[in-house]
């Protein structure tokens, strides 16, 4: 019996030891002092491939020739946009669950358009402008920066800083010390009264030198000269459209761009926009207790790649090529600052994208003879509101649509007594027949199961209750929506980069195929702290290996 009783306690103090110490952590293993994410918004992975040559040794080539590079990864949305990617990177779920589905949405309560991070609640730190008033709360998933957070008892250190408010709030999340972005009324970065109460010194004396308004006077031209350009095509490629349909050569007069505008959001679309995320960062690592204890800290910064312009030049084009060449220069002086300041040993980098891009359609069509067109969702719709008047009888059956899906009129539909589910599918299965569209699914469709893979896993993945819209549709491959009076950013493509480099990480390849969903994990694991409740993702495990 005695024997019976010891054998059950070591059984018993085993299952112990092992839940202490999960699988894949390594306890002997020292954690990084400072985690620091390079996140660059429409980048696509082959820009790498593209551009090596021209890089200089210590931005782009040194996290790739000394990182963990995982080569096949993918960020599974249904309508691809940075605060969605953001969200997704950072809480390890699909926006179904963190509810973030674009970066806006129809809020059928209100009956108007809701921006996913505005909240009046909140009033703007560092200026007089409204775009501060903001906060993550419809972010329905905590994010890594959260559970850090809880994990440390709050000691500690998490910041974000971005051009885009959606991309610095859900990159910080929930707990944060600090989310800043830039105000493109003013050219300051600003946050918002969630995070801070107070704005500190340091950052009025960094908006003391008004990079906003004076890289806005200042030409955009290139790194290097025009003829070393060789990767792209021909400055002044017929089928680029430019800024404003009408300037797509360099070099570019930022002055005129942002006079046309009437606001500083021209900015955005230039190298001068990561100069001053870069020189953000090395003031807050200055000016910041930042890896100055046991507990790790975790910062990020998020690049712009063209922003709102990507598709008005596209990836082959040479503002492209320069635009990489001059985030090559600002990421090694972020890199080598921080390793400098932090040590090698006790950083841990991680670079990767909330969003990809696109070849334009005219670009596909006119030189690759590829089956692709522009979709126009203003006439579809139009199309869908005659055939429903015919069949329903006359009314405002469309209350909203926009990002690939719609909004059906409820009270309409109630007050006329017609089954909802019944007209949902009519209006489906109408936009299905059109020529650019792959699929079309409604939203009872979407909510009675779920589906792992195929092109219903982007739409299941993608919707979220109360918040997405009565049918949503998928474009085929390369057709890419086109609105008279309205611009948008779109891409099709899911393929992003992903890269540790730093402390305790082994340079290799890694050509399994993961989502973007699984960099929360592997994160959690590298860093020690428990991974999140809900968290979808696997952990990347060939990134574990010690050096």
């Amino acid at each position: 019996m005695i024997k019976v009783f010891s054998s059950i306690f070591c059984l018993f103090y085993i299952a112990i030891a092992t839940a202490q110490a999960p699988a894949n952590y390594n306890i002997n293993a020292q954690k990084p002092k400072v985690v620091i994410g390079l996140v660059v918004e429409n980048m696509r992975p082959d820009y790498i491939q593209r551009y090596w040559n021209k890089f200089q040794p210590d931005g782009f080539k040194k996290l790739y020739a000394g990182g963990a590079v995982c080569s096949n990864v993918n960020l599974t949305q249904h309508y691809h946009n940075y605060a969605s990617g953001t969200a997704t990177l950072f809480t390890g779920v699909n926006p179904s669950i963190h509810g973030i589905i674009g970066k806006t949405w129809y809020d059928r309560l209100r009956s108007k358009e809701t921006e996913c991070t505005t909240d009046d609640y909140y009033f703007t730190v560092g200026s007089d402008s409204k775009n501060g008033n903001a906060s993550p709360k419809k972010l329905l998933s905590n994010t890594i920066t959260d559970n850090l957070k809880i994990f440390s008892q709050g000691k500690s250190m998490v910041f974000s800083a971005s051009m885009n408010r959606e991309s610095a709030i859900f990159a910080a999340g929930h707990a944060a010390n600090g989310a800043f972005w830039f105000d493109t009324e003013n050219g300051r970065m600003i946050s918002s009264s969630f995070y801070i109460s107070t704005f500190p010194d340091w950052v009025q004396d960094f908006n003391r030198e008004n990079y906003g308004e004076r890289y806005s006077y200042q030409n955009w031209v290139t790194l290097l000269p025009e003829k070393d350009y060789t990767e792209s095509l021909p400055d002044n490629y017929l089928l680029e459209k430019g800024y404003f349909d009408s300037w797509n050569t360099f070099p570019h007069t930022i002055g005129k761009y942002t006079r046309r505008a009437e606001q500083l959001t021209p900015v955005k679309t230039t190298p001068y926009a990561n100069e001053i995320i870069k020189n953000f960062a090395i003031q807050l690592f200055e000016n910041e207790p930042i890896g100055e204890d046991e507990h790790t800290d975790f910062v990020t910064f998020v690049f712009s790649s063209m922003d709102y312009e990507n598709g008005s030049f596209g990836p082959a084009s040479l503002e492209m090529q320069d635009s990489y060449l001059y985030l090559d220069k600002y990421i090694a002086e972020v890199v080598n600052y921080a390793e400098k300041k932090f040590g090698k040993e006790n950083v841990l980098f991680f670079l990767t994208a909330n969003t990809s891009a696109s070849y334009p359609v005219d670009y596909l069509k006119e030189e690759f003879h590829l089956p692709v067109n522009h979709f126009s969702p203003e006439s579809s719709l139009a199309l869908l509101t005659s055939y429903l008047n015919v069949t329903y009888g006359e009314g405002n059956w469309i209350e909203f649509y926009s990002d690939l899906q719609v909004y059906l009129n409820h009270d309409l539909i109630k007050k006329n007594k017609i089954s909802l589910n019944e007209i949902r599918e009519e209006a489906s299965n109408f936009i299905n027949q059109f020529e650019g569209v792959q699929l079309s699914m409604t939203a009872h469709q979407l909510e009675q199961g779920s589906s792992t893979n195929g092109l219903l896993a982007t739409l299941y993945k993608s919707y979220a209750k109360d918040r997405s819209g009565d049918f949503l549709y998928l474009l085929k491959e390369g057709w890419q929506p086109s609105y008279k009076f309205k611009k948008v950013n779109f891409t099709d493509q899911s393929h992003i980069p992903l890269v540790f480099y730093g402390a305790g990480i082994q340079p290799q390849n890694i050509t399994e195929k993961h989502n973007a969903v699984d960099l929360v994990p592997t994160l959690s694991d590298l860093i020690q702290i428990p991974r999140p409740d809900k968290s979808l993702g696997v952990t990347i495990t060939q990134v574990l290996k010690s050096k």
